[in-house]
C-alpha cells in the first residue's frame, strides 16, 4: 500500500514537474523557470537556481568566466601573459548529484533514484555549485597547470552571451610537472611560419624547385617520446612538409607532393627552429592529374550526371524530443555532453521498459583515445604514431556540419564551445548531429502453411560528429536500435599521409598509389571508455563481467554425433583477469551483468559487447611509441571505477617519458570486479594496407563494435553483425584493389543544398 502511494506521488510529481519546466519535442528547453515556492496541484516547486544540468557541457559564458577567475588569480602580469589555455571543461559532478538532479531539477524527474520516508519524498533544497577544469599551458616558463573554478549562482545579463553569466570562485591550482599539454592549432599556425622564414629551410626548399613559399605547407606533428631528446623539458614539434603546384588555387590537394629527406625540429615555447638539417634530396613527386578531388577538378572534370535526387521526409517531425542536452527518442533517453578532448560523451544512458520503468545501461559513454602508428622503418614514417585525442584533442578539432552531407534527414544540431589558446571563447555551430534512420528491416516471419507474414522496419536513433586532424577525417557515431541495441562505429575518411620515392623506387611497407608517391601500411586504434550501469540506479554497484567461449563438445559419450557445442562462461573477478583479447574462432564476447537483477527464467539481466572486426599492433613490443600506447597490449580491459581514471594513456601523452602510464599501470591494483561499478575499455583497431582507390580521398572505412541487451547466455558468432534479436546479417566485402587508377566515387556530385527552418536542417 505505501509502496503504491509513493509510486503514485513520484508519477504526481513528475508530470507536475514536466509542466511546469516546459518539457517540448524536437527542439531546445524553452527556458520556463518555476519561482521558488510555487504550488501546482498542491506540490511546492524548488526554486531552480542552477540552470544548467551538471552534465550540461559548459556554455559559453561559463567558459569565459573560468578564464577570467583564473587570469585574475595570476600571481603576477608576466605569469598572466604567458598563460595559454589548452582546454577548458565540465569538471564532471559525482554521480550521486547526477541522481539528485534527475530526480528533482530536471527531465526526466525519477524521484525514485532517490531515497524517501514512508510517507512522502524528500525533495532537497538545491544542486552543489557546477566547475570547470582548465589546463593552462604558461609559455613564460614552460610549466602545464590545472586549476579548479567554480561557478556562482547564475543571474540574468543582456549583454551575455545566452543572457546569462556566472560569477567565479578559484578553488584549486597545481603545476603538474614533466609534462607537455596537447597542441593547438594557433601553434601549427605559428610553427609554419616559423619553419617557412627559417633561411636554411628557404634554401632547402630552391634546391627541390620550389622558390614561392606560398607553395609550401608545413603541419606540425607532435614529436613522441623516442629519447631524452624529446623529454618535456622542452615543447617540441617535428613537422613534415608538403608543396602545392598553385599558388593561387585553395582548393588544390595540398597533401599530393611531400618534400621528404628536411629534417626539423621546432621549440614551440620560443618559435624557433633548433635542430635542422637536409639529409638527402629526394626529388618532389610530379603533379598527378588524379590528385584533387573537388567537384571540376577531378577525373578529367566530369561529375556523374545520372545522380537523382534522395529526399528524406518526416512531415510531422522527428520521433524524438530533445530537452536542452536531454534527448529522448522511443524508450531511449540519455544526455549529450562534449570535450575539447573526447568531443561527443553520452550520459545517464537507459531504456524505459514498460512497467519496469527507466532502466540504467550507463552512466558515461565516449571514444577517449585514438593511436595512429606507421608501419614504414624511414625517416619520417617511423616517428608518425599519432595519439589524436591527447596530442591534439578530438573535441576542438570537430568539424561544423552545418554545410554539406553530412548528415541526411530532420536534424537536431548541437554546439560546441571551447577555448582559444590566448583564452577566447570559440563556438564550432553544429558540431553534433542528431537524427533518426531508417536501416532496414526490424524483423520478419512468413507462415508457410498460411501464407500470412509479418514485418516491421527497423530505425535507429543516430549522435554524431566528425573531426579533422591534418590529413584524416573521423567520424564518431553511437547508433541506438530500438531492439535495445546500441553501436559503436568509427567512419575513417580523409588523405592518405603519403611519401616521396625516388625515381624507380619500390618501397616495401607501402603502396605505390601515383608516380614516385607512396602510402606506407598503418594501423588505426580507437578506444571506447563504457561506464556500465546495467540495471543499477546510482550508488549501486551490482555489475560483474563474464567471458563467454563457444567450445566444441569432447568426444564421447555427451557428443556421440559429433556436433555438440557449447558456451562456457568464466567470472572475470579482478583487474588483471580481466585484460583479454578476441577469439573469434570461439565466438568470444563479454557479459556485465547485474547479479541482483534477474528476468522471468530466474536468469541475471545484462548487456554483452559483441567485437566487430579487429586487430593488434604489429609492431614488435620493443617498439618505442609503446612505452605511451600501453593500453594497446589487449582489446578489453575492465577497471573498477574511479573518478580521476579516464584517459587510457594517461592525461598528457604528448612527450610522455614515462612507459605504460594509465590503464596498464591502473590495473596493476588488481581491484577485484565482483559486484563493483564496472568500466569497460574497448581498444579496436584496423590495419590499412593502403590501394589506388584511396586515392585522392579514401572512401569511408567502417569499424565498430555493439552492445546488445542479453537476458539469457546464448552467442552470436563475432563475424555476424547482430541486427534485432532474431535477425542477422554475414558481412561478405568484396573491395577494388588496384583494379582502378584512382577513388571510383571522386566523381560523386556534390548533393543538393540544405534548408535551414526553425533550428532543423531538412534536405
Amino acid at each position: 500500500m505505501q509502496l503504491r502511494r509513493r509510486r503514485r506521488c513520484a508519477r504526481r510529481l513528475v508530470a507536475v514537474l514536466s509542466s511546469a519546466f516546459g518539457m517540448v519535442d524536437g527542439g531546445a528547453d524553452d527556458g520556463k523557470v518555476p519561482r521558488g515556492g510555487e504550488t501546482i496541484s498542491g506540490v511546492e516547486i524548488i526554486a531552480r537556481t542552477q540552470r544548467s544540468h551538471p552534465l550540461d557541457p559548459l556554455s559559453a559564458a561559463e567558459i569565459a568566466v573560468a578564464v577570467t577567475t583564473v587570469k585574475a588569480a595570476a600571481s603576477t602580469p608576466e605569469v598572466r601573459d604567458g598563460m595559454r589555455f589548452v582546454e577548458v571543461a565540465l569538471l564532471e559532478p559525482e554521480k550521486n548529484v547526477v541522481a539528485l538532479a534527475d530526480a528533482y531539477f530536471f527531465p526526466p524527474f525519477q524521484p525514485s533514484l532517490l531515497p524517501g520516508n514512508r510517507n512522502a519524498l524528500i525533495i532537497p533544497t538545491k544542486l552543489p555549485p557546477r566547475r570547470a577544469k582548465l589546463v593552462v599551458y604558461n609559455r613564460q616558463t614552460n610549466e602545464t597547470s590545472i586549476w579548479i573554478v567554480e561557478f556562482s549562482e547564475v543571474h540574468a545579463d543582456s549583454d551575455t552571451r545566452g543572457g546569462y553569466e556566472r560569477g567565479g570562485k578559484l578553488v584549486s591550482s597545481e603545476v603538474v610537472p614533466d609534462v607537455q599539454p596537447a597542441m593547438d592549432a594557433m601553434e601549427f599556425v605559428e610553427c609554419e611560419a616559423t619553419v617557412k622564414s627559417h633561411p636554411p629551410f628557404i634554401e632547402a626548399m630552391r634546391k627541390r624547385g620550389i622558390d614561392d613559399m606560398d607553395l609550401v605547407t608545413v603541419d606540425p606533428w607532435c614529436a613522441g617520446y623516442y629519447s631524452d631528446a624529446d623529454a618535456p623539458s622542452r615543447r617540441i614539434a617535428k613537422p613534415l612538409v608538403f608543396c602545392r603546384t598553385e599558388s593561387d588555387n585553395p582548393i588544390e590537394n595540398g597533401y599530393a607532393r611531400p618534400a621528404e629527406g628536411i629534417h626539423i625540429i621546432v621549440d614551440m615555447q620560443k618559435n624557433t627552429v633548433i635542430e635542422f638539417e637536409d639529409r638527402k634530396l629526394v626529388p618532389l613527386p610530379p603533379s598527378d592529374h588524379l590528385r584533387n578531388y573537388i567537384s571540376g577538378e577531378t577525373r578529367g572534370g566530369v561529375d556523374r550526371t545520372d545522380v537523382r535526387p534522395l529526399v528524406i521526409n518526416q512531415p510531422q517531425g522527428p520521433s524524438f524530443h530533445v530537452n536542452g542536452y536531454l534527448v529522448e527518442w522511443q524508450k531511449w533517453n540519455f544526455r549529450i555532453g562534449f570535450t575539447p578532448k573526447e568531443g561527443l560523451v553520452l550520459h545517464s544512458v537507459a531504456y524505459v521498459d514498460g512497467n519496469r520503468g527507466r532502466r540504467p545501461i550507463a552512466h558515461r559513454l565516449s571514444f577517449v583515445e585514438m593511436v595512429v602508428p606507421y608501419g614504414d622503418p624511414n625517416e619520417p614514417h617511423y616517428r608518425k604514431n599519432a595519439f589524436d585525442a591527447g596530442e591534439d584533442g578530438l573535441g576542438k578539432n570537430a568539424n561544423s556540419l552545418k554545410k554539406g552531407c553530412d548528415c541526411l534527414g530532420v536534424i537536431k544540431y548541437f554546439d560546441a564551445h571551447f577555448t582559444n589558446f590566448t583564452g577566447g571563447v570559440e563556438t564550432i555551430e553544429n558540431a553534433v548531429c542528431l537524427l533518426e534512420e531508417d536501416h532496414g528491416i526490424l524483423w520478419k516471419h512468413r507462415d508457410w502453411r498460411t501464407g500470412l507474414a509479418e514485418v516491421r522496419r527497423s530505425r535507429r536513433l543516430t549522435v554524431s560528429f566528425i573531426c579533422t586532424i591534418a590529413n584524416y577525417e573521423y567520424g564518431f557515431y553511437w547508433h541506438f536500435y530500438q531492439d535495445g541495441k546500441i553501436e559503436a562505429e568509427v567512419k575513417l575518411t580523409g588523405i592518405l599521409s603519403v611519401g616521396a620515392l625516388m625515381p624507380g623506387e619500390q618501397r616495401k611497407y607501402g603502396t605505390t598509389i601515383a608516380p614516385s608517391l607512396y602510402a606506407p601500411v598503418h594501423q588505426h586504434f580507437f578506444v571506447t571508455r563504457m561506464d556500465m550501469a546495467v540495471d543499477c540506479k546510482p550508488n549501486e554497484a551490482y555489475n560483474q563481467v563474464v567471458e563467454v567461449n563457444v567450445n566444441a563438445e569432447c568426444a564421447g559419450p555427451n557428443n556421440m554425433h559429433n556436433n555438440a557445442f557449447y558456451a562456457e562462461e568464466k567470472l572475470l573477478k579482478s583487474e588483471l583477469q580481466a585484460m583479454r583479447d578476441c577469439h573469434p574462432s570461439s565466438a568470444r564476447h563479454w557479459i556485465v551483468r547485474n547479479t541482483r537483477t534477474v528476468n522471468r527464467t530466474g536468469q541475471p539481466t545484462g548487456y554483452k559487447l559483441i567485437p566487430g572486426s579487429n586487430c593488434l599492433p604489429l609492431a614488435l613490443p620493443e617498439a618505442k611509441f609503446l612505452r605511451r600506447a600501453g593500453f594497446l597490449k589487449h582489446n578489453l580491459w575492465v577497471t573498477s571505477y574511479k573518478n580521476d581514471e579516464m584517459y587510457p594513456g594517461g592525461e598528457f601523452p604528448n612527450q610522455n617519458p614515462r612507459i605504460n602510464e594509465g590503464l596498464a599501470t591502473w590495473v596493476k591494483q588488481d581491484r577485484s570486479l565482483e559486484e563493483t561499478n564496472i568500466v569497460l575499455w574497448y581498444v579496436f583497431g584496423v590495419t590499412h594496407v593502403p590501394r589506388l582507390e584511396d586515392w585522392p580521398v579514401m572512401p569511408v572505412e567502417h569499424i565498430g563494435f555493439m552492445l546488445k541487451i542479453v537476458f539469457l547466455s546464448y552467442i552470436a558468432p563475432d563475424n555476424i553483425t547482430t541486427l534485432n534479436n532474431g535477425t542477422h546479417i554475414v558481412l561478405v566485402i568484396l573491395q577494388p584493389d588496384g583494379f582502378f587508377d584512382c577513388s571510383p566515387a571522386i566523381d560523386v556530385p556534390l548533393g543538393s543544398e540544405v534548408n535551414t527552418k526553425n533550428g532543423w536542417i531538412n534536405y
